[in-house]
């Protein structure tokens, strides 16, 4: 039977969960990653993905997260979202405006890493609709 430990997903609007769980999987930017307790000490950006938590009496909960940083320590982690919602609060409407709107930052952007960055987060939002959205 794995370790709890304490787990919170925060973003500038709301606490969004912070509960005890048995394991996180998280978007981290460098790809899929599962804490665990007892984890080693690590800071990670995240990319616009799903957050799937099993919380300590076995109920799975998703949310959708659009960018952060994870803060992991072997008692718990921490999620700082620029914004996240539960995967059921998430609408193609949502999510085609978020596209577009990183679409017209695009058409400004100046420097070349910035579009490239732009590039794939529009990619990364397409997949997520793809992924977690009802065809």
């Amino acid at each position: 039977m794995a370790d709890n430990f304490k787990f919170e997903l925060v973003s500038p609007e709301r606490l969004l969960l912070s509960e005890t769980v048995t394991e996180v999987v998280i978007p981290a930017s460098e790809g899929e990653m599962t804490v665990m307790a007892h984890h080693a000490p690590t800071m990670t950006t995240l990319k616009p993905g799903l957050i799937r938590v099993r919380t300590a009496t076995g109920v799975k909960k998703d949310y959708v997260v659009f960018a952060g940083l994870a803060d992991i320590l072997p008692s718990g982690c921490t999620i700082l979202a620029e914004s996240a919602v539960p995967v059921e609060e998430l609408s193609r409407d949502e999510l085609t405006r978020r596209i577009n709107a990183a679409k017209a930052e695009l058409e400004d952007a100046l420097h070349h890493e910035h579009k490239s960055r732009l590039e794939h987060f529009i990619m990364e939002l397409s997949h997520l609709g793809n992924s977690v959205l009802p065809s």
